[in-house]
């Protein structure tokens, strides 16, 4: 394979033997020739296998000839981070610096200004985001209707990040008879819904098995515990045990970001941090300075996982386990670049192992464990030790608190009385009310918070357990109020005849206004008290 049998200009060759390229990556072979030839694509390539250079090389090509005119743009490429076209920027100053072509790059975090006046000058190519995109257009400052290439890059992120109603409303402002490149790692049933909408009569390249890890890549699993303060320990300690020339750490939340850069930093490690809330400032030179080897260790968000051109990172540590399997995939992309061997180790706590299957279902094959393999009994653990809805650390108790609902759980030593009143005596019902001062018509129905806030503290021998099992033994345990007489007409009298007091008077209670017919507004005079049956 080379670049001179694909199709390209000769002041393009020239620019990829310059840039030190000899041979094209199975992607780049097969989606130059058509890209050159006008026809749309839609390619399907995990990171790392050299997309970018896809359609910046035969942009180059079709753009050599015609100049653009002042707001509207001849090409456009949308990257779903303001990283990924910053990137993409690099490479048409480095492959495309004799084609004297304007490329505007229109990203957030940096001023309308300068970009207002690319774009006054006549731009070839805009790189963007597509919120910063749309900016643009709704000011008047931008015109798409003389695009003449549309590259989506990134699809897949694009979906992951909420963008497809932004990419679905830029296509509907372009010009039909564009020519549209479409590239993604994976192909999820949207991405493939917009491809059909938006492509015509694509072809398909694919260039390896979805969702599948470069084989140069080493990966590893190490047994991390769940409280915070030792899964960090278990983090320095595995930095700690190999050979690292520079790393990314990839955490699921912005705010874990945080905690572990501060945390390395005590610890002596050179860190920087990367994620979505810094200023684009911050984030350019955080990455500069990673790339040129002033730290030796990125903590990241996902912002980071896809598309970044850090060509020489030797490890990647994936701190939390990841939601979706396929940022697994993206996240270990970052190190084994270009045919270079590289190192992905993942900390897997005991609530992770259901995560952890899923992406080992996904990459068709088990990782194997540096501190020797699980157990049968982490998945047990990680199943009663996940929290549950309420907050509560032991599953133990969310599924105790759910049977509580139709029978008194076993071992909780309960007396008698504490059954639900539907299966007590009448004589147990009416003494029951007697001891907990209930009134004898039925209360209003309350919320489950307000019933749980104000149910006494059952007098059953719990007095140790937990404030969380003492509220389920409330919930579940104490009788419920009796509400037929109130559905059906208002008054107890629909059940079991209550006992009165020895030398208590008879409660009174007025007739309701659908009792009297006259809906919601009675007469004084006609509100008069009744004597309830049975009192």
């Amino acid at each position: 394979m080379s670049f001179s049998n694909l199709g390209l200009s000769p002041k393009v060759l020239s620019a990829v033997e310059a840039a030190g390229f000899e041979t094209p990556t199975p992607i780049q072979d097969k989606a130059i020739p058509v890209a050159v030839a006008g026809r749309d694509v839609l390619g399907i390539a995990q990171t790392g296998t050299g997309k970018t250079a896809s359609f910046v090389l035969p942009m180059l090509t079709r753009l050599e000839r015609g100049r653009a005119r002042a707001r509207m743009p001849r090409s456009l490429i949308l990257e779903p981070t303001r990283e990924l076209a910053a990137q993409v920027a690099e490479h048409f100053e480095i492959l495309g610096k004799s084609h004297r072509l304007t490329v505007a790059l229109l990203i957030g975090g940096v001023s309308y200004d300068d970009q207002d006046r690319k774009l006054d000058r006549g731009a070839d190519v805009v790189i963007a985001t597509p919120g910063r995109l749309l900016d643009h257009f709704e000011r008047g400052k931008l015109l798409l209707n003389g695009i003449e290439i549309l590259v989506v890059d990134e699809a897949d992120r694009m979906l992951d990040m909420g963008f497809i109603p932004d990419i679905e409303r830029i296509c509907k402002l372009l010009p039909f008879t564009r020519q549209t490149l479409f590239f993604s790692a994976t192909m999820p049933t949207e991405i493939q819904r917009l491809a059909d909408k938006f492509l015509h009569s694509p072809e398909r390249i694919e260039v390896a098995p979805q969702a599948t890890a470069a084989a140069t890549i080493v990966q590893r699993l190490k047994k991390a515990p769940d409280d915070p303060a030792g899964k960090r320990e278990a983090l320095r300690g595995l930095m700690r045990q190999v050979d690292v020339k520079n790393a990314i750490i990839f955490c699921n939340r912005k705010k874990d970001v945080g905690i572990v850069y501060r945390s390395l930093q005590r610890h002596g490690f050179n860190v920087g941090a990367l994620h979505g809330d810094l200023d684009q400032h911050e984030r350019t030179a955080t990455l500069d300075a990673f790339r040129n080897g002033t730290i030796a260790f990125l903590a990241a968000s996902d912002v980071a996982a896809r598309g970044l051109d850090i060509p020489d990172v030797s490890h990647i540590f994936n701190y939390d386990v990841p939601i979706h399997p396929e940022d697994y995939i993206h996240r270990i992309g970052r190190t084994g670049r270009a045919g270079r061997e590289g190192f992905a180790a993942m900390l897997v706590t005991p609530k992770d192992f259901k995560a952890l299957k899923a992406i080992e279902k996904l990459l068709r094959q088990e990782i194997p464990w540096i501190d020797g393999a699980a157990g049968e009994a982490a998945p047990r653990e990680a199943s009663e030790s996940r929290p549950n809805g309420n907050g509560n650390g032991n599953g133990k108790h969310r599924r105790g608190g759910r049977s509580g609902r139709n029978k008194r759980p076993s071992g909780s030593g309960a007396p008698a009385s504490h059954q639900p009143a539907s299966h007590q005596p009448a004589s147990q019902q009416s003494a029951r009310k007697q001891s907990t001062s209930q009134p004898s018509h039925p209360p209003k129905q309350e919320t489950p918070s307000a019933t749980r806030s104000a149910a006494p503290a059952p007098q059953n021998g719990n007095g140790g357990k937990k404030e969380d099992e003492r509220r389920n033994d409330v919930r579940h345990d104490q009788p419920k109020p009796q509400h037929h007489g109130e559905r059906k007409g208002g008054h107890a009298g629909h059940g079991a005849p209550a006992e009165r007091p020895k030398g208590r008077a008879p409660q009174l209670q007025p007739a309701s206004a659908k009792q009297q017919g006259m809906g919601d507004h009675v007469p004084a005079f006609m509100m008069r008290p009744v004597r309830v049956p049975g009192q």
